[in-house]
């Protein structure tokens, strides 16, 4: 029986509790191990030796010798490579062909792309006149900002943790990881990583378990965490909001999404149809970038719906080994239950399911599993909730439309603003469309092209502050200013 337990300044230990919870395989519900529950004893010990860990050997590296040790970090998790591979594969259920692409080697690379971006960052020199006549000079100087806590969801757990740990550490901070309690294997694999390439014990700490009365709570309230990141569910954003206003702490929030889709009459329709699948159903639709909304120019509507069902029935569902595999199970049964109850509500509130809108017979152990159908519809209102509400699986609700500020008022009618795809070949209405769209991010003839140094974060409820690239910087350290009088 596997054992996942905590790393605390630099080694691994269980719960004074005893207390675990199952972590269950998608793929069939088999048990891959027990996860130690920590409590309040593992926060404190955590936070106490991230903060200790600032002022000692971390604290005083310069910044080349820190860069040099991230980069090894980097380096050590692709030697690593099938290990983490496994790993994430068990924990998600996800097709190995999509993690060895995208989770493993960009999880990596986060501990290098802010690297990079901190050797070339200038900081801020100003001259200024005093009344004397001698004159000042104003420098910036940018210093950690400390013990940032780290909260981790579970559709891309390695990526997405190390897209925040990667530019906390290179910005000299240490970290508290809480991972999702759904996917904890490669956040407590990585600590084996750091070990082995020399950073010092209390710089990455991690602690398992759950959201309220348990770790996730109890990190959050903890007084000395400086800044709090967070990806996941909106719901859980606002909590956490909340318990960083005592002590005036900062927050990075990137949270829920009702992407749209717009695709134009004017569109290359083989990249959309290619688009749209991925933006609908990679990652078995677990993708806070992902479109659930599809708006499609009327000339080209019924082709557009044919075309995106018949692709889509070419989806080959199967466990992560299986060659041609390109979609897995959702992560878990109770997600799965979730997933099922929007199929259901969609029939429901009137809606034309072109494809799926059940569970896939997989045969065996698999109809154990976390298994559904990839779904299509058509015919809801824009007032619906199949429409409105944030599903997170692999489905879309496609929609005609006849003009352009009618669709941009659609796309936008959301409490969500994360991001947005546009498909045309005019140059002019992408920009000016794009321009009107409230997202953080939007792709024209793409989705999910991604330069790690550009900002990303959410507008309204999808997010607070922006991380990449010289965003990172500003949150992950403190800017001071220091005058000196000539």
């Amino acid at each position: 029986m596997t054992e996942f337990k905590h790393f605390i300044n630099g080694a691994y230990c269980g719960s004074q509790s005893g207390k675990t919870f199952e972590n269950r395989n998608p793929v069939d519900n088999s048990l891959l191990g027990l996860v130690h529950e920590g409590g309040r004893p593992e926060i404190n010990a955590a936070v106490s030796a991230a903060k200790a860990a600032l002022t000692g050997p971390w604290g005083k590296l310069t910044q080349a010798n820190r860069l040099a040790l991230l980069h090894k970090v980097a380096d050590r998790i692709n030697e690593r490579f099938e290990e983490f591979l496994v790993a994430e594969c068990l924990d998600t259920g996800k097709p190995r062909s999509l993690a060895s692409h995208i989770d493993i080697p960009r999880g990596a690379a986060n501990f290098k792309t802010l690297s990079d971006t901190l050797i070339n960052d200038p900081t801020e020199a100003f001259s200024m006149d005093t009344p004397d006549g001698t004159g000042a000079t104003n420098l910036g100087f940018r210093k950690p900002k400390g013990v940032i806590a780290v909260i981790s969801p579970w559709n891309l757990p390695l990526l997405l943790m190390t897209w925040k740990v990667g530019p906390a550490l290179a910005c000299g901070n240490t970290v508290v990881v809480k991972p999702s309690e759904e996917t904890p294997a490669t956040t407590t694999l990585l600590g084996e990583v750091m070990n082995e390439c020399g950073v010092p014990p209390g710089v990455f700490n991690v602690v398992h378990g759950l959201g309220p009365d348990s770790a996730g709570e109890f990190l959050t309230q903890h007084p000395d965490v400086d800044g709090i990141t967070f990806t996941g569910e909106t719901r859980t954003g606002e909590a956490i909001m909340r318990a960083a206003s005592v002590g005036l702490r900062n927050i990075s929030l990137e949270c829920g999404g009702k992407n749209p889709a717009i695709v134009f009459a004017d569109c290359d329709m083989d990249k959309a149809i290619e688009g749209t699948m991925r933006s609908a159903f990679a990652n078995c639709g677990q993708v806070c970038l992902g479109t659930e909304r599809v708006y499609v120019e009327r000339p080209i509507f019924d082709e557009f719906v044919r075309r995106l069902t018949d692709t889509a029935k070419g989806l080959k569902l199967g466990v992560p080994e299986e060659e041609g595999v390109n979609m897995g199970p959702l992560v878990s049964l109770e997600h799965k239950d979730k997933v099922l109850s929007y199929y259901a509500l969609a029939v429901e509130e009137g809606a034309k399911v072109h494809l799926g809108g059940g569970v896939p017979q997989m045969g065996g152990e698999l109809d154990q599993g976390a298994w559904v159908e990839p779904t299509i519809w058509t015919g809801l209102s824009e007032d619906s909730r199949t429409v409105k509400e944030e599903i997170f699986g692999p489905c879309c609700h496609i929609q005609p439309f006849d003009k352009e500020d009618e669709v941009i008022e659609m796309a936008n009618a959301t409490v969500y603003g994360l991001a947005a795809s546009v498909w045309t070949e005019s140059t002019s209405k992408a920009i000016r469309v794009s321009q009107q769209l409230d997202v953080g991010i939007a792709w024209v003839n793409s989705w999910f092209l991604r330069d790690l140094r550009t900002a990303f974060g959410g507008a309204k409820q999808s997010g607070i502050g922006r991380e990449g690239g010289i965003h990172s910087l500003e949150f992950y350290t403190e800017l001071k200013n220091i005058c000196i009088k000539m």
